[in-house]
Formats: C-alpha cells, structure tokens, sequence
C-alpha cells in the first residue's frame, strides 16, 4: 500500500472542502446489486434509471477501469441556508428547492475528484472519476469506505453531518487499501423520525423506499403527478428534504453549515417566470438539475402542481397563466392545469376552456376526477 499517496489524497481533498475521506477495495458491491435487482423487481424504482437502469455495470467498478484496485470515496458538505427549510417559506408563486440543489454541489465536489485522478495520474497511475451517475452507486462505496451508516430513510449518514453530504469516487490501479475498513456503526437505534413524519408513507421498510410515493422523485421524474400526492407535493419544485429534516443526526449537522461559493444560492424558484419563459430560458436557468429527456414542460409540470398550492389565486397573473396551459396542446399540462384551477377555486377559468382532441387521453386520466367534462374530451 502507498502510504505516501494515500495521505497526498486525503490531505489534497480536505484543503478543497471535502468532509471526509476513506479508502476501500475495488471489489463488485454484491450487496447493493442484490438490493438494486429485488426493489426494480418490485417495482419500487418506479420509472427512476440511474443505477436502476443496469446494476451489473453500476456496482462493478471493473466496468469503469479494468485494472482497479482501490476506490477513493469523498463526502461534500452541502447543508446551505442553516436553519430555513420547506416550512419556513411563505409558498406565495415560489417553488422551494431542496437544500441539495440550491447550489451546484456536485460541480464543487467533482472539481476535488478531478483534482485527486490528476494527482493519480502525475504518478503513473490509471483514474476515473464518478458521482450521481450511472456509473457507481456512490452510496454503497462510501459506506465500504467507511464514511457512515445507511439510516431508515435510506440516505448515509456521516458521524457528525448526518445527511447532509454529496457522495464521489475514484477508482484507480493505485495499491492505497491493505484492508477494507470496518463499518461504521448504526447510529438511528430505535429512532424511526423519518418513517412517521414521511409526508407519503414512502419508507416502506427500513431503508427501503418506494419511488413511486417518494415526493423527491415525483417532482422530478418523467410520470405525471399522482392525484393522490399533488397536495403533499406542496410547493416543492425540485427535491425533499422531510426525512433529513426530521433526522436528529441530521438536524445536529445542519448547524455546522455547508461549503460557500460565490456563485449565488437558489432557495427558491419563481412559479410565474417558470411557467412564463421559453425552453431555452429554462434549460439555461436550471441546466444543473435533473429534467427528464432534457424536456422543460417536466419541469412546467411540477410548477403548475406548485402553483396550484400556492396562495396566488388572488394574484393577477395567474389566472392568465393558467388559461395558457388550459389551452395548451400538451395533454399532460392541461391535466395538470385543470388541477391547479379546481385547486386555487378558479372553476370559471374551465368555462371558456375547449378541452379538444388533442388532451384527450392524459388529460381524462389525470383529471375526470375534477371536472367530469373531460371524460368526453
């Protein structure tokens, strides 16, 4: 084992913000293959890919280099605008943003990995670099490496910052492990705040979720919102934080605050503009998030959800946003439309609204329920 690199890499990763650092085996993460194929089994992954998608290739490092024999796992802090979460914004025409995409923490975190594969490679060594990808599940190597225990809501927590840390690694032909670490030990006991507090039952069991009630995934997948959780979506645009919120590991972490940037902090996001603003504007304003098949109207989507639980129906844009998305030739926002009216008590926008051919099948799926007229569109 390279005692010497070993040391370089950790110290190189604390001086550009990491939390922490451990050192594992490149080994095939059987247990996490295991988990992934009997919850897509189940059809607890809903229509959620990343490393559901193949995880053959996403718990073998071998498939990312051959020669593999040591991972480095990093943890970011990213716990931004201590001591405001969902609860604390007024809901009126914003979305709130979880804590985790208020600032590109990923871009931060990857710049240190890029930083470790480069010092790797200056010494003759293979490196490859993976976070919130496809790739690795960055999880289950960070607790190999010993970085913290999986708690009920599925999330690793880390001693000290709980949940509130983004995960990467890189996986190199470098000798830095001569035996794997112990795991961290359980630090949720009998605890179970995440469980009872989830705003959908979405803990199934511990440190299981389902996705398809999961809010954090229903705000951002590529399915319409359920009927049943559009009023437990809230006005949540993108993420949710309840069961890091209510964590007690979690909570004590979060008054430790997370790493700054120059560029500005994004708590919430402007309901109207989102709904108001062409493709382009969307996809350069929120580039950095998850937006199924790149396509904005996901994202106009949940916004519509948002609004509908917003209290705007006073406001004088809305019911002029809401007739541009009742007359629109995208079946699954007027469905959503449609919601958002019923939901703001603005029933005299649906009068003038035609409700042709072009919305007939989603839009009867996702809204006889609130206005019976669909179910001849």
């Amino acid at each position: 084992m390279d005692t010497a690199l070993r040391s370089q890499i950790e110290q190189l990763a604390v001086d550009n913000g990491a939390d922490s650092v451990g050192f594992v085996k490149a080994q095939v993460f059987e247990r996490a293959r295991k988990a992934l194929l009997e919850r897509r089994d189940l059809g607890l992954a809903s229509s959620m890919q990343f490393t559901y998608r193949n995880p053959e290739r996403s718990t073998d490092p071998y498939q990312m280099l051959p020669s593999a024999k040591s991972i480095v796992a990093i943890t970011f802090p990213y716990a931004s605008s201590a001591g405001k979460n969902y609860e604390d914004y007024p809901g009126q025409g914003e979305g709130v943003v979880g804590r985790f995409a208020r600032h590109d923490y990923y871009s931060d975190l990857r710049a240190i990995l890029d930083e470790i594969a480069a010092l790797l490679k200056s010494q003759g060594f293979k490196a490859v670099t993976s976070s919130d990808s496809n790739a690795l599940v960055d999880r289950e190597v960070a607790w190999a490496a010993g970085l913290g225990w999986f708690g009920k809501n599925s999330q690793l927590l880390t001693p000290g910052r709980g949940c509130w840390v983004v995960l990467g690694e890189v996986v190199t032909n470098a000798d830095l492990v001569d035996v794997d670490p112990e795991p961290v030990a359980d630090g949720c006991g009998s605890c179970s705040r995440c469980i009872e507090l989830c705003p959908t039952d979405a803990i199934v069991d511990d440190g299981v979720i389902d996705a398809r009630k999961c809010l954090a995934w229903i705000v951002q997948g590529p399915d319409p919102i359920p009927l049943e959780f559009r009023e437990a979506v809230g006005t949540r645009i993108y993420g949710c934080d309840e069961c890091i919120e209510v964590c007690p590991p979690s909570e004590s972490g979060l008054q430790l605050g997370g790493n700054t940037s120059p560029s500005p902090y994004r708590d919430t996001a402007d309901l109207f503009w989102i709904l108001q603003v062409d493709d382009d504007q969307l996809l350069k304003e929120f580039g950095a998030w998850y937006i199924p098949k790149r396509n904005p109207d996901f994202l106009r989507r949940t916004a519509l959800v948002c609004l509908g639980n917003s209290a705007v129906e006073k406001d004088i844009r809305t019911p002029l946003v809401l007739e541009k998305y009742l007359s629109s030739d995208n079946s699954m926002l007027v469905g959503h439309a449609v919601w958002a009216t019923k939901r703001l008590g603005l029933d005299r926008l649906l009068d003038s609204a035609s409700f042709d051919g072009s919305v007939e099948s989603v839009a009867y799926e996702l809204s006889a329920e609130v206005d019976p007229r669909l179910a001849d569109a």
